[in-house]
């Protein structure tokens, strides 16, 4: 981004966003705000005055713990039921590994802390557990609404 635009530099981020939509190169999901941060050379604060502006004009919508979307698109459950889902359709069994935050970052789109908050329900739920060496592994699978145990 140019140095000391008179426009203000969160106006030409929401600009370049909206074009990226308008264009169909962001489809659904937003990336991350880092990645945001990162890709435009800006600060934290600069992304979020740029994304509450095109939230304010409807072009994108925020859900809580899944990121940012364009604004009639997307899956917007809660992460923790999407990465359940994931365990049901890879058909994972228990003792499997389960995907680092990283791998769930990228699968997802998701940011560090939403995927965190994910694994941590996870944990208390049962479903997943600590590994052997420093990964997690499945101990519960889901099923509908319940979960299976070996």
């Amino acid at each position: 981004m140019p140095q000391g635009s008179p426009r203000g530099t969160y106006l030409e981020v929401s600009e370049s966003l909206r074009e990226k939509i308008r264009r169909g190169e962001i489809a659904e999901v937003l990336p991350s705000q880092a990645a945001l941060v990162s890709e435009y050379s800006v600060s934290r604060s600069t992304i979020e005055r740029a994304l509450a502006a095109l939230r304010a004009e409807g072009a994108i919508e925020s859900v809580q713990g899944a990121g940012w979307f364009v604004a009639g698109t997307g899956d917007r459950r809660p992460l923790v039921e999407k990465v359940t889902d994931l365990l049901r359709a890879d058909g994972v069994r228990v003792g499997d590994r389960f995907p680092t935050e990283k791998e769930l970052c990228e699968r997802f789109g998701a940011s560090r802390t939403a995927v965190r908050s994910a694994i941590a329900q996870m944990e208390g739920q049962g479903l997943i557990g600590k590994g052997a060496g420093r990964g997690r592994e499945v101990r519960m699978l889901p099923v509908g609404r319940g979960t299976q145990t070996a």
